[in-house]
C-alpha cells in the first residue's frame, strides 16, 4: 500500500486462546550479539562422545533382553511379552536420541568438519531408514521459511478455504458445525503418530504444496500426495535442485544398505524377532519425531503468516519450547526444550543450548514462548490439546492492513476465539441471462 500508516495498520490481532498479539520487532543481530561467544563452539570429540553413549544404550538394551529375557529365565510368557514391550520403547528413546545428533549433523552444529558431520549424519540417519541428505535439504528449507504459509516445508496448516474443503462443507457453515467428536479425533492422532513421517518422506503431507513455483521448473504438474511425484527419494522431485541430485541418490543407497541389513537379519532370525527388535522400535522413534515437531510448531499462540507478512525473525518466532522431563533433556539432547533458539541459530551444539536461550530471552520479551506446565505429562497432554483447538488458520476478526497477513488457529469445537462468522454467498444479477452465484463470502461486520 502506498500509505504508510496504513500499510503498517494492524488493528486488533488474537490467538486462540483469546490473547492480544504483537508481531516481533526486534532483529537477528540484536540476539545473535546477545549470545555468549563460547556457545557457538563445537567440538567433534563431545559430539562422538555422544553418540557412542547412544549406540551403547542401544546395544546394551538388546544384549540384556536377548540374553536374559528368555524362557529359561523367565518362564511367564506374559511377562516375557511385557518386557520385550518394555524394550521396544526403551529402544524407541535411544534411537530418537541417536536421531537427533544426525540431525545436529545436518545443521553442522555436530562439529567445525562438514565433512564428519555429514559422515555421521549419513551412518545414524541410514540405520533409522532417514535419507540423510534429503531430509537435511528439506529441513534447511523448513528453517529458512518457518511459520511462512506458502514455502514453509512441515506442519503448514490448513486455511479456512482448505479445512472446508476437506470435509465436504463451505467455507462459511464452519462456525455452524457441531463439534467435532473426541474419538475422531483420536483417530486422527493415532494415523499422524503411526504413519506421519514416512508418508511426509513419501508424499510431501503436511508441506506447502506450491511446486509450480519451483526456479528450475521441477515442479510443473507436481503436487503432494501419492504418486504427484514429490517426496523425498527421486533427484527429479521438485523439493530439490539439480546439483543435489547426487545426493539424494546416496541417501537412498544409505537406505538400501539398511534394508538390506534387515531382510538378511529376518531372513536369518525370523521376521518376527525383526519386528521386536527393530521394526516396533522404530514405530517409537516416529511417533516421537512427529510428536516433537507437530508440537514445536502447532500451538494454540502460534502465529502463520502470508507471503507479504512474512520475515525470517517473525517466522522463527512462531515456534515455542516445551518441557519433557529427563527424556527431552537427557536422551533427546534438548531438542523439546530449545527449540526457538534453534530457529535462529541452528549452528549453535545443544550442550550450549540452554545458555544461549537464556542470553536471547531478554531480547524476545514477550515473543518468547514455551508451555512446560506439567512436565512430560503436559508435553503428552500438549497433543491432545493442539489436535482439538489447532484444526485451520485464519485472520484475527479484528485485523486490519498488515494484520490480515498474519493468521491464528481456530476450531470447530468451540475451544478459545471463535471463527469468524461468514454470511452465505449471495445470487447476483450480471449483464446476461440468469444469475450467477457470487464466489467467496463476506463477513457479518463488512
Amino acid at each position: 500500500m502506498d500509505d504508510v500508516e496504513v500499510k503498517n495498520a494492524r488493528g486488533t490481532l488474537v490467538d486462540t486462546y483469546g490473547n492480544q498479539f504483537e508481531i516481533p520487532d526486534y532483529t537477528i543481530k540484536q540476539l545473535r550479539d546477545a549470545i555468549p561467544a563460547h556457545c557457538f563452539e563445537r567440538s567433534g570429540a563431545r559430539g562422538l562422545g555422544y553418540v557412542a553413549r547412544d549406540i551403547a544404550c542401544l546395544a546394551a538394551t538388546f544384549y540384556l533382553c536377548h540374553s536374559y529375557v528368555t524362557p529359561e529365565n523367565i518362564p511367564s510368557t506374559a511377562a516375557r511379552a511385557a518386557l520385550w514391550a518394555g524394550y521396544t520403547f526403551v529402544q524407541g528413546l535411544f534411537g530418537t536420541g541417536l536421531w537427533v545428533l544426525a540431525h545436529e549433523c545436518g545443521h553442522q552444529s555436530f562439529s567445525p568438519s562438514k565433512k564428519l558431520n555429514d559422515t555421521v549424519g549419513w551412518l545414524c540417519h541410514s540405520a533409522l531408514l532417514v535419507p540423510y541428505f534429503s531430509w537435511k535439504i528439506s529441513h534447511g528449507k523448513h528453517h529458512k521459511a518457518t511459520g511462512h504459509m506458502e514455502r514453509d516445508m512441515v506442519f503448514v496448516p490448513k486455511t479456512r478455504d482448505e479445512y472446508a474443503s476437506r470435509i465436504g462443507k463451505l467455507v462459511h457453515q464452519l462456525h455452524e458445525l457441531t463439534e467435532e467428536t473426541p474419538i475422531a479425533t483420536a483417530i486422527h492422532l493415532v494415523q499422524q503418530q503411526l504413519g506421519g513421517w514416512p508418508t511426509y518422506l513419501l508424499s510431501n503431507v503436511t508441506g506447502h504444496n506450491y511446486h509450480e513455483r519451483q526456479a528450475e521448473g521441477k515442479g510443473v504438474g507436481k503436487k503432494n500426495g501419492f504418486g504427484g511425484g514429490v517426496n523425498h527419494f527421486f533427484p527429479s522431485s521438485p523439493l530439490y535442485e539439480k546439483k543435489d541430485e547426487h545426493l539424494i541418490l546416496l541417501s537412498d543407497l544409505g537406505l538400501a544398505i539398511t534394508l538390506g541389513v534387515l531382510f538378511y537379519v529376518g531372513k536369518t532370525f525370523g521376521f518376527a524377532n525383526l519386528l521386536v527388535w527393530y521394526i516396533l522400535p522404530y514405530l517409537w522413534v516416529n511417533h516421537w519425531l512427529v510428536a516433537i515437531t507437530f508440537l514445536q510448531h502447532t500451538d494454540p499462540t502460534l502465529p502463520h503468516y502470508d507471503a507479504h507478512t512474512w520475515t525470517y525473525t517473525r517466522g522463527a518466532a512462531a515456534t515455542i519450547d516445551r518441557e519433557f522431563g529427563f527424556i527431552g533433556r537427557t536422551l533427546f539432547h534438548g531438542i523439546i526444550e530449545t527449540h526457538v533458539l534453534h530457529h535462529y541459530v541452528s549452528t549453535i551444539p545443544f550442550y550450549n543450548a540452554d545458555e544461549a536461550s537464556e542470553a536471547i530471552k531478554p531480547v524476545m520479551g514477550k515473543h518468547y514462548r514455551s508451555d512446560t506446565e506439567g512436565g512430560s505429562i503436559g508435553f503428552l497432554r500438549a497433543l491432545w490439546r493442539s489436535a482439538r483447538m489447532c484444526q485451520w488458520v485464519e485472520p484475527s476478526e479484528g485485523a486490519q492492513g498488515e494484520g490480515k497477513g498474519v493468521f491464528f488457529f481456530r476450531n470447530r469445537n468451540g475451544l478459545g476465539t471463535a471463527p469468524q462468522k461468514l454470511s452465505a454467498p449471495v445470487p447476483k444479477q450480471t449483464a446476461g441471462k440468469g444469475a450467477k452465484m457470487e464466489i467467496g463470502a463476506e463477513s457479518d461486520n463488512e
